[in-house]
């Protein structure tokens, strides 16, 4: 039965891509079947791996609109033992499309479940807001993970992002966990980002993960290259947080 995994965050240039794309591969790596959704219309999941996004026929629009089952989707990519399913640019025409359907918010659920027992993990990587693709990220996920910058504005827009997910919770998704919060861009010379790990630590306490992402050249250089920092520098220091981060997870879901 796969674990379907969100990562989520209203807030853009948190780092949530660069932790679905890295997280799946280093999950691959540690030989867990992964598959990586792209739900979010800029598609830079999809290009972060080699996909050719103009050239993308059937992807996460299709799925939601049900005109195709998420196996015609599939796309093998560079990273080991993972699949994705690819964005374009049109997914931003689909909170408009969907806003009238019945149970708009289960779309992507609904279509999932055909496919969720093929993997160990499935990660869909979302939109920066809190509109109608999130809302049926959430409502598809089992957890949450929720990349929080190191810097001054980090804690601004969490609590909104947390109501909402209460609010899901009640709704539409009773078993939706918030696998953790992921602190990342963390530069230890600075004063600032010792005291945002200090602040979120002392707040959020065990949901906090123990793997800080730090500020790493290579991990921003990686997605030109459309490759995951796997692949790209195993040996970098972005490889080995996100490695860690993957082994935090499998731990924390085989208990």
């Amino acid at each position: 039965m796969g674990k379907i995994i969100a990562i989520a965050n209203q807030k853009g240039g948190v780092g949530k891509t660069t932790t679905s794309v890295n997280l799946a591969a280093s999950l691959g790596v540690l030989e867990k079947k992964v598959l990586l959704i792209d739900a979010d219309p800029q598609a830079n999941a999809s290009s972060g791996l080699g996909i050719d996004v103009d050239n993308v026929e059937i992807g996460t629009y299709q799925i939601l609109e049900h005109s195709n089952t998420p196996a015609e989707a599939i796309i093998k990519c560079s990273a080991p033992n993972v699949d994705i399913i690819p964005s374009h640019i049109d997914l931003v025409a689909i909170e408009i499309e969907l806003v009238d359907k019945e149970n708009r918010e289960y779309m992507l659920k609904k279509a999932l479940e055909s496919i969720k027992d093929e993997y160990d993990f499935i990660i869909i990587d979302c939109a920066p807001s809190l509109g109608l693709l999130t809302l049926n990220a959430l409502t598809a996920a089992d957890s949450v993970i929720i990349p929080i910058q190191c810097e001054y504005f980090a804690l601004e827009g969490l609590g909104k992002l947390l109501n909402t997910i209460k609010s899901i919770q009640k709704i539409h998704n009773p078993n939706l966990d918030i696998e953790g919060l992921l602190l990342t861009m963390f530069d230890s010379r600075l004063r600032l980002s010792n005291q945002v790990v200090e602040e979120v630590q002392k707040h959020f306490n065990d949901m906090v993960f123990d793997t800080i992402i730090q500020r790493n050249v290579k991990l921003s250089e990686a997605p030109s290259f459309g490759e995951s920092i796997i692949n790209y520098d195993a040996t970098s220091k972005g490889a080995a947080n996100y490695l860690h981060l993957a082994q935090e997870v499998i731990k924390k879901n085989s208990k």
